[in-house]
């Protein structure tokens, strides 16, 4: 079963961990000095918050996987939205390791569909891709790439 996932960028993380605790009602499943996460069961979505110095407001959205099988159907789907999808692969990202692809929706917003395989200590890479056609996106609390300036088509596999 799959999983919604919502990172919000924040400007005040303790206030924000204080309120989002109140709505779900939990405490974060992972809370580091510029980040927290819950990983709610009701409604099932992975809710992520950062303070990290950028933009206040939503940062991305993402669907989460839970194996490999699933993470390999989502990435199918984002080929077939007639987009750039930047292939991402393995990437530590929020205190998580896991496998990833992005793609942003007609809007602009960014999705990324994922598996997260184990945590890390670290919060991972910031503005940096394996990919160095697609720039990321300056603005985001996350490892979020921009593809809305990619000058090359993203070959799709």
């Amino acid at each position: 079963m799959k999983r919604l996932h919502v990172h919000v960028a924040v400007e005040s993380l303790d206030d924000s961990i204080k309120f989002y605790s109140t709505l779900f009602e939990s405490e974060p499943t992972v809370k580091k000095e510029d980040y927290a996460k819950w990983m709610l069961e009701d409604p099932r979505v992975n809710f992520a918050i950062s303070a990290r110095g950028r933009v206040p407001g939503l940062d991305h959205l993402g669907i989460q996987a839970e194996d490999k099988d699933e993470l390999n159907q989502l990435s199918a789907r984002l080929k077939r939205a007639d987009r750039p999808v930047l292939d991402e692969g393995e990437t530590t990202c929020c205190y998580a390791k896991g496998e990833k692809s992005w793609i942003t929706d007609p809007q602009g917003i960014a999705w990324e569909a994922f598996l997260t395989v184990g945590q890390s200590t670290s919060y991972g890479k910031d503005n940096e891709v394996s990919s160095a056609e697609v720039p990321l996106h300056s603005q985001s609390a996350c490892c979020v790439p921009s593809l809305d300036s990619v000058s090359v088509e993203i070959k799709r596999k």
